[in-house]
């Protein structure tokens, strides 16, 4: 993700010829849904961005995806690396930079990866009534933002938790999570 649609296309086109598949968003906004519907390996993510900032993205990334990430970004002062370690970055790069010099960076974040132990899974809330409501406000969700009926939504909805290979009230508790984070103020 970054914010300068130039040097995401040089991006995106040089990582797509090393032979990765590769999703862009311009924004926060846009990176958080994509990361929920595709589950990318490794998210790169420039830290100054128009709406949420890399930041935000990837602190939402690591609690709730538990996805990887790394930063490339033209700020080096200390207290943006000191964020980029509190975060757990797999790799800080500073621009500008070229192809060349991504394309190893991503090679080696992969590697580092591969040595890691998994991330466990947040655990569902133990409130019942918590768990009961979620599902239709899920739905509720689905059908505003894709102008769908209720049958069509609950459809992609269960469609979500079994492609996430998740149960539907854990499917829907973390898109309803998804938009709650969306809708912060500042967002």
């Amino acid at each position: 993700m970054d914010d300068d649609r130039l040097v995401l296309a040089t991006l995106t086109h040089g990582l797509a010829q090393a032979g990765y598949e590769v999703l862009d968003a311009d924004n926060g906004d846009d990176a958080i849904l994509l990361a929920r519907e595709h589950r990318p390996e490794l998210a790169l993510l420039d830290i100054r961005m128009e709406g949420m900032s890399g930041f935000d993205v990837a602190a939402y990334l690591r609690e709730y995806l538990q996805l990887p990430f790394m930063f490339l970004s033209a700020f080096a002062d200390e207290a943006t690396v000191a964020k980029v370690k509190e975060l757990g970055a797999v790799a800080y790069l500073v621009k500008p930079l070229d192809i060349h010099q991504i394309v190893p960076a991503v090679e080696a974040a992969f590697a580092k990866l591969a040595e890691r132990p998994a991330a466990a899974p947040r655990p569902l809330p133990a409130d019942a009534a918590v768990l009961d409501q979620v599902v239709p406000l899920a739905v509720g969700v689905l059908m505003h933002r894709y102008s769908l009926s209720r049958p069509e939504a609950l459809a992609r909805l269960n469609k979500l938790a079994d492609t996430e290979g998740r149960p539907l009230a854990e499917a829907a508790l973390r898109l309803v999570e998804a938009v709650e984070l969306l809708a912060l103020p500042g967002r």
